[in-house]
Parts: structure tokens; C-alpha cells; sequence
């Protein structure tokens, strides 16, 4: 039963969001098609709710859950192209959540399912990979690198990066504290942290897309350089990619070589098909990722930082731990929505490792501090 309730939850979910995609998209066809995915899953969703009657239970009320809002909400302040991309993941992580379920299998109204989920992996990561507006996309992809991965989607990395500047200069301002810091230090510590930590940040993530732009330029450069010595070569590597994917062995031999032929695409075609790479962008500007993960990461640290500067020295260390911790509850909360978890479940797990890191360093700042005293 539970497992039949999380997957009627699960497509009510994806008819709230390409309703609302649909109603928020600018380009009519862009519309339609999401209009239509909409009616697709709230298809499935009238199915797994007669699966539930069947089964003896009360299907539930047919309404989005908390995390298919915040990505509404979202929708409305950042647009449908800024949280394509987290969509277009679920939909791959799920594409095949259906094939193994003895209900698929057993009827015949639900045995296109399993084809329908695996078709909408495919068209909303291609969907995704083609967006060139708002955040989404090559030019904050890569806000931060370690945060990035997966499926390159900002807003994971905004609520990331902004923990990353959170944890880290609290965690500052506890050993401080625990050393027997002034009140007048801790707040030189807290303005000096935080800045110190937001252009690392920055540096690291200017390095970071910098040096992966010029070894994408260096393998296009090698990608041309093979197209111009040895096209017959470039020609059968396209055919071996094109039969990987599906296509039939003359088939793959006839478009290879009519995509060969002409000089005006044939090195683009390479560059996206044999290398992965979109030569359009090379994974975004260096210099928007740096000073987006700047800003992030300073939004951060303010969580900690800020109430120190609004109450009496004798409250600082407690306005900041208290801060702190409800900082990280709430982050703790907004990652769920990118992972799926329980809310109260991360947040608490958020919370806990941040109150372990705090009081670590707490503790050897004191150790240290009565060590320098003595």
C-alpha cells in the first residue's frame, strides 16, 4: 500500500508541475508539450488511485505535496527554465520505477506506462541540456563545483553553497568563542571569515570552470585537427556511436557519412556527439560562476553574522548560535526537496551535524585558548 501511495503521489506531483510548467511557459508549443505531459501523469495518477481502491485502502486526496509547491513557488520567482533541470533529473532517477511493478505488468490500461516514463527522461533531459535562460544552464551550472555535479542544477548548489558559507563560519565563530575570544574579536572574526571564505569560494570556482573551458577547447582544437588528417577515421568513430544508440548498421554508415560530408557541421556534430561537449558554451563564464558563488557563500555566512551585530556583546555568541541553528534546520529542509527525504528527516540530520562541527571546534578552541593563557 505504501508503495502504491508514493507512486499516486508521485504523478499527482508531475501534473502540478507541467500544469504550472505549461501556464508559466512564454512559447505556445512549449506549452502544449507540457500540457501534455500533464495529462499523461495525471493519467497515471487515476490509476494508481483505482490500484489503492482495489487494493482496500482510500486513495488520497489528489494534491501536490509540499516539495511539488516549493518548486512551483520557484517556478514563479526564477521561471520554468531555472528548475528544468531538476525536474529532467527525477524524471531519469525514475524512469524505470515502473518496470519491475506486478500492477504495470498485469494490465493492459498500464502497460505503456514503463515507455511513457523512460520517453520523459529523455525529453526533459534534452530539454534541459538545450535551456539557455535565467540560472539554468552554462552560466550558473557550475556556481560551485562539488555542488554541481549530478544533474548540474543551480538551485542544488545555491542552497549548497549558501550551507557551505553557514557551517563554516559558524563553526569559526565557535572556536573563537570557545578560545575566550572578546566580543570585539569575535565580530572582527566573523566579518574577516566570511569574506575570506567567499573569495576562496570564488577563486576556486574561477579556477575550476576556467581550467574545464580550456581542456574543452584543447580537445576541440585535437577534434578538428583529426577531421582535417583523418575524416575516414572521424567518419566510422560517428558510425559506432550511431549503431550504439539504436540505429541500424546502414543506417548509422549513411548518416555518419552525409554528417562527414558537410564541412560546415561535421565538426560540431563531432564535438557533441563522440566528445560530449557543448561548444556553444563550454560549461559557462568563469567569471559569472565566480562571483555567483561569492555571493552565495556570503549569503551564508550572514546567517551566523548578522544577529551578532543587533543585540549586546553579552548576547552575541548566543544570538549567532541561535541563528546558526535554525539556519541549518531550514537547509537542512530545502535540500530535501532535491533529495526526496522526509523534511523534518534532513533538517534534523542538518542540524545534528552542525551542532557536532560547532561543538568540535568549540572544543579545541577552548583547549588551545587555556593552553596560550596558561
Amino acid at each position: 500500500m505504501a508503495r502504491l501511495r508514493d507512486n499516486f503521489q508521485s504523478e499527482v506531483d508531475g501534473a502540478a508541475l507541467y500544469d504550472a510548467m505549461a501556464a508559466r511557459e512564454r512559447k505556445p508549443e512549449m506549452a502544449r508539450l507540457y500540457q501534455k505531459l500533464a495529462q499523461v501523469e495525471a493519467k497515471h495518477a487515476a490509476f494508481w488511485g483505482d490500484q489503492i481502491r482495489e487494493a482496500g485502502g482510500v486513495a488520497p486526496v489528489s494534491r501536490p505535496s509540499w516539495a511539488a509547491r516549493v518548486k512551483i513557488r520557484l517556478m514563479d520567482w526564477l521561471g520554468v527554465q531555472a528548475i528544468l533541470p531538476l525536474i529532467a533529473g527525477e524524471e531519469v532517477r525514475n524512469r524505470a520505477v515502473y518496470d519491475q511493478q506486478p500492477e504495470v505488468q498485469a494490465s493492459a490500461q498500464a502497460s505503456d506506462m514503463p515507455a511513457q516514463e523512460r520517453s520523459h527522461a529523455r525529453l526533459l533531459s534534452m530539454l534541459a541540456s538545450q535551456s539557455r535562460s535565467g540560472w539554468n544552464g552554462a552560466d550558473y551550472s557550475r556556481l560551485e563545483g562539488r555542488h554541481g555535479a549530478g544533474d548540474s542544477n543551480s538551485l542544488r548548489a545555491m542552497v549548497l553553497g549558501a550551507n557551505d558559507g553557514l557551517v563554516s563560519t559558524f563553526c569559526l565563530l565557535m572556536g573563537m568563542a570557545g578560545s575566550g575570544a572578546s566580543s570585539a574579536v569575535l565580530l572582527t572574526t566573523a566579518l574577516a571569515g566570511g569574506l575570506a571564505g567567499a573569495c576562496s569560494m570564488a577563486m576556486g570556482e574561477w579556477v575550476s570552470v576556467q581550467s574545464a573551458r580550456e581542456l574543452q577547447e584543447r580537445q576541440i582544437a585535437l577534434e578538428a585537427d583529426e577531421l582535417a588528417t583523418v575524416p575516414a577515421e572521424e567518419e566510422e568513430e560517428l558510425r559506432l556511436i550511431y549503431q550504439a544508440r539504436g540505429l541500424p548498421h546502414d543506417e548509422a554508415r549513411q548518416l555518419a557519412a552525409r554528417v562527414i560530408g558537410d564541412k560546415d557541421t561535421a565538426l560540431d556534430t563531432l564535438v557533441r556527439d563522440e566528445l560530449g561537449i557543448n561548444p556553444d558554451d563550454l560549461g559557462g563564464s568563469p567569471w559569472v560562476a565566480a562571483v555567483s558563488s561569492f555571493l552565495v557563500f556570503l549569503l551564508g555566512a550572514l546567517i551566523p553574522v548578522l544577529p551578532m551585530f543587533l543585540v549586546s556583546p553579552a548576547w552575541r555568541v548566543p544570538a549567532c548560535t541561535l541563528s546558526s541553528l535554525v539556519g541549518l534546520f531550514a537547509t537542512g529542509c530545502l535540500v530535501a526537496v532535491f533529495t526526496g527525504r522526509h523534511p523534518l528527516w534532513s533538517g534534523m540530520r542538518q542540524l545534528l551535524i552542525g551542532v557536532a562541527a560547532a561543538a568540535l571546534t568549540f572544543g579545541i578552541g577552548h583547549v588551545f585558548g587555556v593552553a596560550l593563557a596558561a
